[in-house]
């Protein structure tokens, strides 16, 4: 039974094979086009696109192709050609204004995108591009079936933006960059004021703060410790609970201590 089955799905496959290159070398266009969305429909999308790409030229205006050019991006998303994908759907989009698909074209196209954005480590203007897109599409449809995707979507980006520049300030820190530090967190906590980053940013910030301080010549140091001062306060108005707490309590104390010094 099992040679039987064997039999059988090796014939199926070696007759979608001889299909597929009798396809490639016709000068049929429909011959190419019925065995194209086959490939398409039984998930062989490289196959799929190859045909697509010496039909479309034959498409071209012509009342069959919306679905066509339709099928033909879906099939580069569904390789993972995101590049290309994206370009092909956003083409859709605006070839095909009052197409039924339009707007799953749409939320495809940004969709693209998002999947192009790379680790937050890295240069992020696709992030911002793919931000841009799916604002876009939330704008014109505001009440899609995708808009839920869509707001996920634009979430996660947004953090991967924040966790990129609170790293970029954070580095500073690393480096002993105390000036560049404390203007980059500085910077950080006012674009990003929901940022789930902000408890660390605000300790980072203080500890920054701080160290510049207790390293200060005379004439800077009573206006530096008030700054740093001011900064421990900030991050326990944030979260008087913070786990930095038992940290950021002891550099007060220092803190204190040195601008003693000042009042007498």
């Amino acid at each position: 039974m099992n040679k039987i089955f064997s039999f059988l799905l090796v014939s199926i496959l070696l007759a979608s094979c001889s299909q597929y290159q009798k396809a490639l070398k016709s000068d049929d266009v429909a011959v190419k086009s019925e065995a194209a969305n086959q490939m398409y429909e039984t998930g062989k999308y490289i196959k799929a696109i190859r045909l697509y790409e010496q039909i479309a030229p034959a498409y071209k205006g012509k009342p069959s192709a919306e679905r066509m050019f339709f099928l033909y991006s879906n099939s580069l998303y569904k390789s993972e050609q995101y590049y290309l994908a994206g370009y092909q759907f956003e083409n859709f989009v605006a070839t095909y204004p009052k197409s039924e698909k339009r707007e799953e074209a749409a939320f495809l196209a940004a969709e693209c995108f998002y999947r192009l954005s790379p680790i937050y480590s890295l240069d992020q203007v696709d992030t911002q591009k793919a931000l841009d897109k799916l604002q876009r599409f939330i704008d014109i449809y505001p009440n899609s079936q995708y808009l839920e995707k869509a707001n996920v979507y634009v979430k996660e980006l947004r953090e991967k933006q924040e966790k990129k520049a609170f790293e970029i300030a954070k580095q500073y820190n690393t480096i002993s960059d105390f000036k560049g530090a404390l203007k980059a967190f500085d910077n950080f906590i006012a674009d990003y004021p929901g940022t789930p980053f902000k408890e660390q940013a605000l300790y980072y910030r203080l500890d920054s703060a701080y160290k510049l301080a207790i390293n200060s010549i005379e004439s800077k140091k009573q206006e530096r410790l008030a700054y740093a001062k001011s900064t421990h306060s900030s991050l326990m108005k944030f979260n008087s609970a913070t786990e930095y707490k038992e940290k950021a309590d002891e550099m007060l104390a220092e803190i204190e201590k040195e601008l003693q010094q000042f009042s007498k």
